[in-house]
């Protein structure tokens, strides 16, 4: 997903298409989601119709069409993101709920490709024994998907020296050590692709000894003691998120520490002219957003003026919230994606700006 956020994110043309959609992991509620994609699509065409040429229209609306029928629906997650332009067409299935709503711009709206990759609930879950090494990418309390590139990692020396006597433990101690240094440089490899936190399960004595032997241990941000390894994915997940969501929780309570700090030191935007002008500029540090909010806006002379939801189609920025998003992420900047009130003095957004 980092992959395809990198990709998207700079592309910039005339037309850029985004549609999102909220969709299904089981039958059979996923055999509706391919006729909500059809009616969104039309949807686009409209739209697309009172902005461009017929025969630019057409051309769009045959790639998106084309994109869409090569979607299985039967491997649907909470969401779909697809993306289209003249040179580009792409879809993303995301493992967490998106409002349905199409955007057509001169960007591609990746808010919520950006929540996925940066809001840190997705994480991997690392199951781990003397003798073997399971890895799962979850998001939430949902199951993405069990890592089978690389993984399951499996210790065939550890299963010879059982059937030896127990005179051989510290060579088995040793071997024990030699296969986490092994796992531990997988994991590396993965993340290389896709850095997120990770849960270890393990018991006691091989979480202490991986921690010796693997050299990316701050990545490792959560333990949970036990042995699970021949339970099933969603089981697994089940346990572990729990003891995520405090992780996450933490994390965000020490990022609202730093916008309570420059408030204090007068290093903080709340209007969103200012803000505009300053992640444009450069100057924005962390964008904070309260989570699933989306605003259309018009702009006119560098001006941002907000409109109510239900007049976006009288907007010249579909959702402003998602362009400063992305414009701050050019510009090396970071977003922080809160739930709950903690925003609500702010209007649900604030920027820091840089020194």
């Amino acid at each position: 997903m980092n992959t395809t956020l990198e990709e998207l994110k700079n592309v910039k043309s005339d037309c850029c298409i985004t549609i999102l959609l909220q969709t299904h992991r089981t039958l059979p509620e996923n055999e509706k989601d391919p006729i909500v994609l059809k009616n969104l699509i039309k949807e686009a065409e409209q739209r697309l119709k009172e902005r461009f040429s017929s025969e630019f229209v057409e051309r769009m609306i045959q790639k998106l069409n084309q994109l869409a029928e090569s979607i299985n629906h039967r491997h649907n997650k909470e969401g779909l993101a697809l993306f289209v332009n003249e040179n580009l067409a792409k879809y993303v299935r995301l493992p967490l709920n998106v409002e349905n709503r199409i955007i057509i711009d001169k960007t591609f709206a990746t808010r919520d490709l950006v929540r996925a990759g940066h809001r840190q609930t997705g994480y991997y879950v690392l199951l781990l024994s003397r003798d073997k090494a399971r890895l799962i990418e979850a998001f939430n309390d949902k199951v993405v998907e069990e890592v089978n590139t690389g993984f399951p990692l499996l210790n065939p020396d550890i299963n010879e020296l059982k059937r030896l006597e127990a005179s051989f433990g510290n060579r088995r101690t040793n071997l024990a050590k030699e296969f986490f240094n092994q796992v531990g440089k997988q994991l590396n490899e993965i993340q290389k692709q896709n850095l997120m936190p990770v849960i270890i399960i393990t018991d006691e004595s091989n979480y202490s000894d991986f921690l010796k032997v693997t050299d990316k241990k701050e990545r490792i941000v959560a333990k949970l003691f036990g042995n699970r390894m021949n339970e099933k994915p969603h089981s697994i997940v089940e346990a572990a998120w729990p003891v995520m969501q405090k992780w996450v929780k933490d994390r965000n309570n020490e990022r609202l520490q730093e916008l309570k700090k420059a408030v204090n030191s007068r290093n903080v935007l709340t209007d969103f002219t200012e803000i505009w002008k300053a992640v444009n500029n450069g100057r924005g540090k962390t964008l904070f957003v309260k989570q699933g909010y989306f605003q259309p806006a018009r702009l006119q002379n560098n001006h941002i003026e907000l409109l109510p939801p239900d007049q976006s189609e009288n907007a010249d920025i579909d959702d402003v919230i998602d362009e400063m998003i992305e414009i701050n992420l050019h510009h090396e900047g970071d977003s922080v994606f809160i739930e709950g009130n903690e925003l609500e003095k702010f209007n649900g957004l604030a920027l820091i700006t840089k020194n």
